[in-house]
């Protein structure tokens, strides 16, 4: 085991590594407390709500690498998702967290907040393991962390010293990652760690997966998805997963909606529609428009509320 790097304390000289031949100037590490342009970034950031817009640009950008319309993918740890396609969620987030927060794309980093430049850093390998660049070094960063396996994620907001990355020659591209104790001690926290949405499909057991995703027809499949994952919201995005590579799959979930009624007593309530959306709500679902939720009949009797009528146009 190496040793560990020994953690350098604010007012120590800082030595940024050198780009294109050039060393820029040392400069003294100052205490974020009294960062000014850090305090400035951080005080707009959390008067947003940064929570939810995190937390959306975070999901978008895991399900925009997955593409499971077009791939039967909704895991990131599945075997067909590569370390180049997970790597790329970081990427991809950047683009996310700046069209969440009303930001824009602006040179020579990521993106400017109140006048400052702002690098962007995403990680789905959990932890400290954010790759900064060398023009990244000393800049304001807002750093965002993806646990895969527990699908949740943190942030925080660092100046990212170069006294505070890793040392050695850094990866081929000279890129550093953040150590461990200068996150804990000089990062200001923005969101702790939050859970993901859900991903529905992930509750299903490998045989039950074997039936939704088998060539038995989509409307068969369908009927076996809300009947596996009754009261559980699903997304359009996990249907649209379901029904990979086909026409129109949505009118088969529609169409999926008699037979669950009229043969296992289940009554899918779809958003799109303001009274199924309240409807879902009494029995604790929120849902969005596109979401869809398969409840049973008898709890509608037992909270006396009224079934919608069967709805299999779009």
């Amino acid at each position: 085991m190496s040793p560990r790097t020994p953690l350098i304390l604010p007012g120590a000289k800082c030595q940024p590594d050198a780009r294109g031949g050039l060393h820029p100037a040392p400069h003294t590490v100052d205490p974020p407390a009294n960062d000014t342009e850090l305090q400035a970034v951080h005080r707009w950031l959390i008067k947003q709500p940064l929570l939810t817009e995190l937390r959306t640009a975070t999901d978008e950008a895991v399900r925009y690498v997955l593409d499971g319309a077009r791939t039967w993918r909704f895991d990131l740890l599945d075997p067909k998702v590569d370390s180049d396609e997970r790597s790329s969620v970081g990427t991809k987030l950047q683009y996310h967290i700046i069209e969440r927060l009303g930001l824009a794309k602006v040179p020579p980093l990521d993106t400017q907040i109140v006048g400052l430049p702002v690098e962007i850093k995403g990680t789905v390998r959990g932890g400290y393991s954010w790759m900064i660049p060398r023009e990244g070094q000393r800049q304001i960063t807002l750093l965002v962390s993806i646990d895969a396996r527990n699908t949740r994620f943190v942030a925080w907001l660092m100046r990212t010293h170069r006294v505070w990355l890793s040392g050695g020659a850094g990866n081929q591209d000279k890129k550093r990652s953040p150590l461990v104790d200068a996150v804990r001690n000089f990062a200001r926290p923005l969101v702790d760690w939050t859970d993901l949405p859900p991903e529905p499909l992930r509750l299903l057991t490998r045989e039950q997966l074997n039936v939704v995703f088998a060539s038995s027809g989509l409307r068969n499949r369908a009927v076996a998805l809300f009947r596996f994952l009754p009261d559980i919201v699903i997304p359009r995005s996990s249907l649209a997963t379901v029904g990979t590579g086909l026409h129109d799959p949505m009118k088969r979930f529609r169409e999926a909606k008699g037979i669950l009624r009229s043969r296992f007593d289940l009554i899918d309530l779809v958003g799109k529609w303001v009274d199924e959306r309240q409807a879902a709500k009494k029995f604790g679902h929120n849902i969005g428009n596109e979401d869809w939720v398969a409840v049973p009949r008898e709890r509608f009797a037992e909270l006396s509320v009224a079934i919608p009528p069967l709805r299999t146009s779009n």
